[in-house]
């Protein structure tokens, strides 16, 4: 399988008008099959009180069509990539700077994207990095591997528009 390095663009309509994005498409024979269901995007400030309201918006997705675990590993996954994006690559950058996500629920897949405005930033080498054991006692720095453990692929690409985005993707069974 080739990585997510594809950039493609689409036209998505947030509660902020009309947007042109860059996104990053999977290249794979097994990925482009999949039938697509659902898909919406928020915009919110950088702010961790927003993480509530990120949440309630996740909870459209919440169907008999997905599982419940699955469901659950991704709304984990969207919380911990949303406080990463705010306390860490928006550090210090004023709370109108936007953090935006975009959900797809195909019928065999979930994918989130989460859009910020932090330095460039290399994943894989910090997933390559952390410890293997998670150090319960920590403040921090457990995100990044819950995420990776929840997902079945995580990636982080500098985009066009000097943004960066996190996707993750969580597979699960037809039902």
């Amino acid at each position: 399988m080739s990585g997510f390095n594809k950039p493609c663009t689409t036209l998505i309509t947030s509660g902020f008008g009309l947007k042109e994005l860059s996104l990053f498409a999977f290249q794979s024979e097994d990925f482009y099959p999949l039938k697509f269901l659902q898909q919406a995007q928020i915009q919110v400030n950088t702010n961790l009180d927003e993480l509530a309201h990120v949440l309630e918006w996740f909870d459209q997705f919440n169907s008999p069509a997905m599982p419940r675990p699955i469901w659950l590993q991704c709304q984990l996954a969207l919380a911990e990539g949303f406080t990463n994006a705010v306390r860490h690559a928006h550090r210090g950058k004023p709370v109108e700077t936007p953090v935006e996500i975009e959900v797809t629920v195909r019928s065999q897949s979930l994918e989130i994207r989460i859009w910020d405005f932090g330095s460039v930033f290399d994943l894989k080498h910090v997933l390559e990095t952390l410890p293997t054991e998670m150090d319960r006692e920590a403040e921090g720095g457990r995100g990044l591997k819950l995420i990776k453990r929840m997902a079945d692929r995580v990636d982080y690409v500098r985009t066009t528009d000097d943004r960066n985005c996190l996707l993750i993707v969580k597979d699960y069974p037809k039902s």
